[in-house]
């Protein structure tokens, strides 16, 4: 029996909540953590902008509620890719990297999820990969000065959708402070992925996982990425899950969800049903969740 924490995504709680209701949702819901989200928004891009005060403010509700976050989900970096054919870009992801580092000091986050993607609105080309690689290096060294892990999600996209392509990256940028993060759904919509391969193979670069369902890619079908109920997709996570336990995984878990995106559902009850659902799951497999602080 593995015991694990399981967090839930920033993006499915209720969004009109104060932090310190955020933080007390997640942990009445019976998570361990949230994951904390910095997109391509304005909105949330600003928070690299806060100051001391909002920074303190941010840390007493996390702490007054007995929570933590595990996980810095950055994906700013589709708006300003490290792989982009303009320096201006380039520059600017640079920054946006070095202010992420410093405010997960701030908060005690320890590990940055980054978008696998060199380039989201701009053409891929082998200059975007070779930016990319060579800004990425670039990053993992700012990351590494501050002990805070980087660790890029397999992806909707084939630049990086597999565990194994971002084990070659690590072949090129020699760091512990570059990781894999793997989501479940993401690996399993590729049709060229064997994904139980790709984790026995290379589990000992995963810093933690995604639990998403998706629908599978096909010749036919671009693959749906987003809002799939779970157990209605592709991914088979009691053989997943069960892999994981074999092979002594012993990082996070978050389930990601999107509140708004699916009619008129509660979102408290769409996250009460999903944690449900892999409450379920985790009993059969032998995953004990980590106990919840009171």
């Amino acid at each position: 029996m593995t015991e694990n924490a399981l967090g839930i995504y920033e993006k499915a709680l209720p969004q009109d909540l104060t932090w310190q209701e955020k933080f007390q949702l997640v942990h009445d819901l019976g998570f361990n953590f949230l994951e904390f989200s910095i997109d391509e928004s304005d909105e949330r891009l600003a928070r690299l902008d806060w100051t001391k005060e909002q920074r303190a403010e941010f840390r007493n509700a996390m702490w007054a509620t007995n929570s933590r976050i595990n996980t810095m989900m950055l994906s700013g970096h589709r708006r300003y890719p490290l792989g982009s054919k303009d320096p201006a870009i380039r520059q600017k992801s640079l920054e946006i990297m070095q202010k992420a580092i410093d405010l997960a000091v701030d908060l005690g986050i320890h590990n940055i999820q980054m978008a696998g993607y060199d380039v989201y609105y701009e053409d891929k080309t082998m200059m975007s990969r070779e930016l990319y690689v060579e800004d990425l290096a670039k990053c993992v060294h700012m990351a590494a000065k501050k002990m805070v892990m980087l660790s890029i999600e397999t992806m909707d996209d084939p630049f990086l959708n597999s565990i194994e392509k971002i084990v070659e990256l690590k072949s090129q940028i020699h760091s512990p402070w570059l990781q894999a993060y793997p989501d479940l759904g993401n690996l399993s919509a590729w049709p060229e992925n064997y994904v139980p391969v790709d984790f026995e193979k290379n589990i000992d670069n995963v810093a933690a996982v995604h639990l998403k369902d998706t629908k599978a890619v096909t010749p036919t079908f671009k693959g749906q990425f987003k809002n799939v109920p779970f157990g209605d997709g592709c991914v088979d996570f009691p053989g997943l899950l069960k892999e994981l336990v074999r092979l002594n995984y012993n990082g996070s878990y978050t389930i990601e969800m999107w509140t708004g995106d699916n009619g008129d559902k509660d979102p408290v009850d769409e996250i009460k049903d999903a944690k449900q659902y892999f409450d379920q799951i985790f009993k059969e497999v032998g995953i004990q969740q980590e106990p919840v602080n009171k």
